[in-house]
């Protein structure tokens, strides 16, 4: 049985707040404790916050290029000027759209700078600088307290090309494989896979968004009840090289 569990009772994150410890310490106050085969699914802007990735717009000073393409999107000239110093490269501007490569190499809009759920109406969360290294570090610090196993997943929504709606995507994977390969095994006609790859690290990051209520202060999630991807492996190996993008 596939069971997702919200982790409740979080408190307003602050740079420097261990995640790890006050995941285990939340879970055990509403009666729980990992499991082996548990998987921790955490959302970015709790992982921004406790690593101090939060600017105030009121420090920032916006390029007059940076103020041109607010004129054009019509957004704030310093929140603009917030995203370009994110951006590795313009991918889209339109229709008050910036889609951007970030210089972590993720495809979003506005290279992940975001005020959702930021307190103060004035500033802004960036993505995390590495967030494969931010799983990291709640993965050992579950393990060092609890002795359990647990891979973790860094989340963060994304929109899509083609579709309606935002999905939860992995942007950090510590203690797992995000990609199943299925190539070279059979179907259920005994044909070869060829080209089947799954990212189950974005659909776990799916999955556990269905408790992950941005309005009820539910940033993490523990899945269990199903058997990750043994090895080790990064979000990175999500993100297609643009030789082999046809849309880029």
């Amino acid at each position: 049985m596939l069971t997702i569990i919200p982790v409740r009772g979080i408190p307003d994150i602050k740079k420097g707040d261990d995640l790890g410890r006050l995941l285990v310490t939340r879970l055990k106050e509403q009666g729980d404790t990992f499991q082996p085969g548990d998987i921790t699914v955490v959302a970015q802007k709790i992982v921004s916050k406790a690593e101090g990735r939060v600017v105030s717009l009121s420090r920032i000073a916006p390029s007059d290029f940076a103020k041109t393409i607010a004129s054009n999107v019509g957004k704030d000239p310093r929140q603009v000027e917030v995203i370009l110093r994110e951006t590795e490269k313009m991918v889209r501007m339109k229709g008050g759209h910036l889609i951007t490569e970030t210089k972590q190499g993720f495809i979003c809009a506005n290279a992940g700078v975001d005020q959702s759920n930021v307190g103060d109406r004035d500033s802004v969360t960036l993505l995390p600088q590495d967030s494969d290294a931010s799983a990291d570090r709640i993965r050992k610090t579950i393990h060092e307290i609890t002795g359990r196993i647990v891979p973790v997943i860094v989340t963060d929504t994304f929109g899509r090309a083609w579709r309606m709606g935002h999905v939860n995507f992995a942007i950090g994977v510590s203690g797992m494989k995000p990609i199943h390969d299925y190539r070279g095994t059979k179907d259920m006609y005994r044909r070869t896979l060829k080209v089947t790859e799954m990212a189950v690290a974005d659909e776990l990051a799916c999955a556990a968004e269905l408790v992950m209520n941005k309005a009820d202060r539910v940033p993490a999630a523990i899945i269990r009840g199903y058997k990750a991807p043994k090895g080790h492996g990064r979000a990175k190996d999500l993100l297609r090289p643009e030789e082999i993008d046809l849309f880029r």
